[in-house]
């Protein structure tokens, strides 16, 4: 009889322990999905018919790897696939597991699968502080289906992820959640706290959480604190710049597109610290480091083009690096590509060109391809005419012959004529040599 009592003690306490801790949980854990539809943002996995949705759904997923930036819901999710499985759910960190712990749930996997016909499911969060030690021997038991894999990772896989172990697992890519998940998220914190804010204080808490809803989630709990603290139940603008550590830089709408035509006008301009000035302005607003990369993209060819015809492989670069180095490292390789944008020579004459060519090609006419320029290599092809007069350029000793490329009614318009910026001018003299046999070797 005592010992019945202690047991329903020992229940109670560990009843009450729970709820207590539940209650002083960091806001985050406490509004972990527990259903498909309380995730929010990755609509191309989890929603309606997606086939991350359709695999958990139906019990039937096998090994996956979550790859996402952090606080994209990686962990949720493996927690609530945890919630609905009828395997056997276990969970290790790679930060502080060993290979012997991997093989331990391998014992128990082998032992719960003959003695129970049950399925485990390791979940493996930062699974790319892994050695290849480790991974190698997770291998086998991954290969035989005696574990289902879920591993979760914010580094690019294919780079830290043995590819025999990649191989064998499905990846599914979890994206930074965009203004609209994020303010459903701290509106849903907002109810859970029993609390309001206005609308500009929970602008600046998605700006700057850029599609971490841990991080909104987080900065939102201390904002409310600080409410609190003058028995106020509503968050301020001050309140949420107090919780972010940070004076906001104002960067509403208006200042976005203000701020990014300045940037793009002072690289073109060719004043790098003005480049700079602007690339950090909207660097401390949270603007997207991508949006940034594929203005520079652009730039490179609209602004520079032929001048320097290396300003676009900086530009790639750096669009390059930011998707596989992220920030803050990646602001030392936009703030590279701005320099070399802004202190490169400037031409548009590539810009122009196109533009020349894409009004001829939508006035009025044929614009037949002509006959020795079409294709030849099909059977019958040489009975209409096909190919017929073509001068194959290499067996002439210059490389180059003179020949029509064009419809007729615009063989003679002359589109691109390079300035003399640059590597331009050289590619200028190329073309008054081609342009002159007499002049040509």
């Amino acid at each position: 009889m005592a010992a019945r009592f202690d047991a329903v003690t020992d229940d109670l306490f560990a009843s009450a322990v729970g709820q207590r801790l539940a209650r002083r949980a960091p806001l985050a854990d406490r509004l972990r999905p527990i259903r498909l539809d309380d995730i929010v943002g990755q609509e191309h996995l989890v929603g309606a018919g997606k086939p991350l949705r359709c695999l958990i759904e139906e019990d039937r997923l096998s090994s996956v790897v979550l790859w996402g930036p952090p606080g994209t819901g990686k962990t949720s999710l493996a927690r609530l696939i945890a919630r609905v499985t009828a395997k056997e759910f276990v969970e290790l960190s790679a930060v502080n597991a060993s290979v012997k712990d991997v093989r331990e749930v391998m014992a128990s996997a082998r032992a719960r699968l003959g003695e129970r016909d049950v399925g485990t499911i390791l979940f493996l969060d930062e699974v790319h502080r892994f050695n290849k030690a480790q991974q190698d021997a997770l291998l086998p038991s991954v290969e035989s289906g005696l574990l289902v894999l879920i591993g979760a990772t914010t580094e690019n896989p294919y780079f830290e992820v043995n590819p025999p172990l990649l191989s064998r697992s499905t990846l599914f890519r979890l994206e930074p959640l965009d203004g609209e998940a994020t303010h459903l998220l701290l509106h849903r914190g907002l109810e859970a706290e029993q609390a309001t804010a206005t609308d500009e204080a929970l602008d600046l808490l998605a700006d700057r959480a850029a599609g971490d809803g841990r991080l909104a989630l987080t900065s939102l709990e201390v904002a409310v604190a600080l409410a609190a603290g003058r028995n106020d139940a509503t968050v301020t603008f001050d309140d949420a710049e107090a919780a972010l550590g940070t004076k906001a830089v104002r960067y509403g709408r208006d200042e976005h597109y203000d701020v990014v035509s300045a940037f793009i006008k002072s690289i073109r301009g060719s004043d790098p610290d003005a480049g700079l000035y602007w690339l950090a302005r909207m660097l401390e607003a949270g603007e997207d480091a991508r949006f940034i990369a594929r203005r520079l993209v652009i730039l490179a060819s609209e602004d520079i083009g032929m001048a320097d015809p290396m300003a676009l492989v900086v530009a790639d670069a750096a669009a390059r690096a930011v998707e596989f180095v992220g920030l803050p490292e990646a602001r030392l390789n936009l703030a590279q590509a701005v320099v070399h944008l802004a202190t490169a020579p400037k031409s548009n004459r590539v810009y122009r060109a196109l533009a020349a060519a894409a009004a001829d090609a939508r006035a009025p006419g044929t614009g037949l391809v002509p006959p020795h320029l079409r294709d030849a290599h099909y059977k019958g092809a040489a009975g209409l005419g096909h190919g017929e007069g073509y001068d194959y350029p290499h067996d002439d000793p210059r490389g180059w012959v003179e020949q029509a490329h064009r419809p007729e009614e615009v063989e003679g318009h002359v589109y691109y004529e390079p300035s003399p910026h640059g590597f331009e001018a050289e590619v200028a003299r190329r073309i008054a040599e081609l342009s002159d046999p007499e002049e040509s070797p």
